[in-house]
């Protein structure tokens, strides 16, 4: 599910590291597709381990159907959703890039060339 903290949007695994979808995240480095009502290209990045704690608390205040599977009541202590960071992965969600810099469009038609003949 989708949480958002401190501006930004954040994608959680509630089921941890082994998942297929977290495993094919890292595997596309951040691609992918957000499906929440329309299609979404995105990236997602991966959160350090350290600023976890925190998106983790608002997931579990947005998210009813995550608290389940994640060892932490969600008015706990800081320190508990430390202890447990490392095993829930958490994505930033961003907007891709491109290596190459948009080109203008014209609405001029290209000339046409004179053939001899």
């Amino acid at each position: 599910m989708i949480t958002d903290y401190d501006g930004e949007r954040y994608l959680v695994s509630m089921l941890g590291e082994d998942v297929n979808w977290v495993r094919n995240v890292r595997a596309a480095r951040g691609a992918a597709v957000l499906r929440h009502g329309r299609r979404e290209a995105v990236r997602l990045v991966d959160v350090p381990v350290e600023s976890r704690p925190p998106i983790l608390r608002r997931y579990l205040e947005v998210a009813p159907g995550g608290r389940p599977h994640i060892p932490v009541d969600r008015n706990a202590p800081r320190q508990a959703f430390e202890r447990i960071a490392p095993a829930i992965p958490v994505f930033r969600i961003t907007v891709p890039t491109t290596d190459r810099p948009a080109q203008p469009v014209s609405r001029r038609r290209p000339a046409r060339s004179r053939q001899a003949g």
